[in-house]
């Protein structure tokens, strides 16, 4: 099985924080490359502070999260960030040209044999593969927020996708330790498309005033077992993820996906979710509470 001691992890916000810190946790070497100095400032906290919160819950011992931070190199030059490395991950916001240019760049800086990866949630790879010339070696690894902790990796094989890309996308997926489906290049794959689905006939039932957000999330919780309500779950994600997400589907899919009226207000008005700090709840340094 291929093994990857270095990678490259394009986009420092929350996914591709939450990504940097799973590699680094299970021993790779890892690059964080962002555009802003700000940014990547962000992200180291944000590493930091989680890794604290392990060692304070006896998760990880004090000297491991050291050890884990000197793993990390954050930079501002793709070329820096992908020079020597085995794989990339893309995690740059849901834009498909803004991808394409990145890994336009990435081709530069790696060589041959480099694993190109992105971590879309709904986006063609298939597409993303041509558009950047390299198809064979080009697939989607899907994360779950938060990547240190969810189990799930999708592997999302692009239409030419070669057979090799797949399997050494599987190594690297349980060398991180996670539990990989695999699954076709069609617009919102397996867990986007449903998850979507379900989020957004939640906000349609608030519109509706069927329930409260704590009732419509209490529903899912206590009578399907979900480990949190898809309001919740949205809120995690981001709103303005999941209305770009919605947005792609309805073109793709058809009105099933159409975004919720409420869902493009609260969007508007700024209120996207925990990284916001209010979205169908406000977040607090102790988790989400009611908005009132």
């Amino acid at each position: 099985m291929q093994d990857f001691t270095e990678l490259a992890v394009l986009g420092a916000g929350t996914m591709g924080a939450g990504i940097a810190q799973l590699a680094a946790t299970r021993g790779l070497s890892v690059r964080v490359f962002d555009v802003a100095e700000p940014q990547l400032a962000r992200a180291r906290v944000a590493i930091v502070s989680q890794l604290e919160r392990l060692a304070a819950k006896g998760k990880v011992e004090g000297d491991d999260a050291a050890v884990v931070m000197s793993r990390l190199l954050f930079v501002t030059r793709i070329a820096d960030a992908c020079a020597g490395v085995g794989a990339v991950i893309e995690a740059a916001p849901e834009s498909m040209d803004l991808k394409v240019e990145l890994f336009r760049e990435v081709i530069g800086a790696v060589g041959s044999q480099t694993l190109l990866a992105s971590n879309t949630s709904s986006l063609s790879i298939t597409e993303l593969g041509r558009r950047v010339g390299e198809p064979a070696r080009t697939v989607g690894l899907h994360f779950f927020n938060p990547p240190p902790v969810m189990p799930l990796l999708e592997v999302v094989r692009g239409v030419d996708t070669a057979p090799q890309t797949v399997d050494a996308a599987l190594a690297l997926a349980r060398q991180l330790g996670k539990e990989p489906i695999v699954v076709r290049d069609f617009p919102g794959f397996a867990s986007s498309r449903l998850g979507v689905i379900l989020g957004a006939e939640a906000i349609r039932m608030l519109e509706q005033g069927v329930a409260s957000v704590e009732d419509i999330d209490r529903a899912m919780k206590l009578g399907y077992r979900h480990p949190m309500g898809p309001l919740e779950l949205t809120d995690l994600v981001g709103l303005d993820v999941r209305l770009a997400i919605l947005e792609h589907l309805h073109r793709e899919l058809g009105e099933q996906f159409r975004p919720p009226a409420l869902l493009r207000q609260m969007v508007r008005a700024g209120r996207l979710g925990k990284k916001s700090g209010l979205g169908f709840y406000r977040w607090t340094a102790t988790g989400p509470v009611s908005a009132g």
